[in-house]
C-alpha cells in the first residue's frame, strides 16, 4: 500500500508541476485579438444598414460586435498589463503613479482601436 501511495503522489507531483508558457505566447495572443478586431470591424463596415429591417440579419452584426469588442477589451488589457510590468511601482507614490500611468494606457489603447476618435 505504501509503495501505491508514494507512487501515487509522485504521479500527481508530476502532473501538477508549474509549466512555463512559450515565450512568444503574449505576442501571439496579441497578434490574434487584433486579427478578430479588425475582422469584426470589418464585417461591421460591409453591413448594410438596410438590412436592419429583417432580423434575420441581426445575427453577423451582433456575433462581430461582441467578439470584437471583447477582443478589443482583452488587447488593450494585455498591452496595459505589459507595460504596467515594465516599471514595477515603488512605495505608495509609486502606485499611485503605475494607477494613472495604467489608466492613460487604458485611454490610449482604447483610441486606437477606435480609430483615435
Amino acid at each position: 500500500m505504501t509503495d501505491a501511495a508514494s507512487s501515487f503522489e509522485g504521479l500527481l507531483r508530476e502532473a501538477l508541476a508549474p509549466v512555463e508558457p512559450p515565450a512568444d505566447l503574449a505576442l501571439r495572443l496579441e497578434e490574434t485579438l487584433q486579427s478578430i478586431t479588425e475582422l469584426a470591424a470589418d464585417e461591421l463596415e460591409a453591413w448594410e444598414l438596410s438590412a436592419m429591417r429583417d432580423p434575420r440579419n441581426w445575427v453577423r452584426p451582433a456575433t462581430a460586435v461582441v467578439a470584437g469588442g471583447a477582443a478589443a477589451g482583452a488587447l488593450v488589457l494585455l498591452r496595459a498589463r505589459r507595460r504596467a510590468q515594465q516599471q514595477p511601482p515603488h512605495g505608495l507614490a509609486g502606485v499611485r503613479h503605475a494607477a494613472e500611468r495604467t489608466a492613460e494606457d487604458l485611454r490610449r489603447e482604447a483610441r486606437k482601436l477606435l480609430g483615435g476618435r
